[in-house]
């Protein structure tokens, strides 16, 4: 029996991450948070999409959507395993 943590990772999808990161090199780096938290698959791409939309042009709000790109991904549950 083995006991494996899940995390809140999700499958990348290579059309989506393409998008990111077209959309970061054409905006000079402002949407980098996004393209990296959507190639690191991370659960909540989304929300970080719309705080670095929404707060990026502040230098605070890109650092934050940065660093929670850059953040472990969380603990979803846990599986057993025969």
């Amino acid at each position: 029996m083995y006991l494996e943590f899940v995390s809140d990772r999700q499958r990348r999808r290579l059309r989506r991450v393409a998008l990111t990161w077209l959309a970061a090199a054409m905006t000079c780096g402002y949407l980098l948070p996004w393209a990296v938290a959507t190639t690191r698959g991370k659960a909540n791409a989304g929300a970080i999409g719309v705080l670095n939309v929404a707060l990026g042009w502040t230098v605070v709000g890109w650092i934050v959507a940065l660093g929670l790109a850059c953040g472990r991904h969380g603990i979803a549950g846990l599986r057993v395993t025969d």
